[in-house]
């Protein structure tokens, strides 16, 4: 019989096989974004992301399993439309805010995920598993908060600007960033 830990098992498996795959894909994402400020943000988001692979580990343990991969198809297809979207706008001035997008769209399913997530590990009574989830859930929350501002202040702007609609953005305008060399 099915049971609720059978399911928190299967989606932190699936949150452990994802976590894996961004720390593989996200280096490639720093080289392709041209502005510092994005590379930067991305390059600590990484730190982040090694942090949640040994903090998923730790929630196996807690509730007395080893780790294990369940291949996630939905990074599967994040990756792959990214991967896609990067490749189409790769060297153009819209690269950044593609990238806002791909990294946004990844952050939005892991909230939802780690939320279910630390939800059910608190059903399940296992508090110190509740804490390490809710620290990963709150470190996605402010990366997408952080994706968020980076492309109000710089990366859209760019793209706008980029495509001769300079003066078309209604929002106030923002100093322009340094490009990576």
């Amino acid at each position: 019989m099915r049971t609720l830990k059978n399911l928190f098992l299967d989606e932190l498996a699936d949150r452990y096989d994802s976590e894996k795959r961004l720390v593989i894909a996200m280096p490639a994402m720093i080289k392709t974004a041209t502005c510092v400020r994005l590379r930067k943000s991305i390059e600590s988001h990484l730190m982040e992301t090694e942090g949640h692979v040994r903090k998923v580990e730790k929630v196996f343990k807690l509730f007395g399993e080893k780790p294990r991969l369940n291949k996630c198809s939905a990074i599967l297809g994040l990756l792959a439309e990214g991967a896609e979207i990067a490749g189409d706008n790769k060297g153009l001035p819209v690269i950044n805010a593609a990238l806002v997008a791909i990294l946004q769209k990844i952050e939005h399913y892991e909230i939802a995920s780690y939320g279910c997530l630390r939800e059910w590990a608190e059903m399940l009574g296992n508090p110190p598993a509740t804490v390490l989830l809710k620290g990963i859930l709150d470190e996605e929350k402010a990366s997408n908060q952080a994706l968020h501002k980076l492309a109000r202040a710089y990366c859209n702007d760019e793209a706008l600007n980029a495509a001769g609609h300079g003066s078309g953005s209604k929002r106030k305008k923002t100093k322009s960033f340094k490009r990576a060399a």
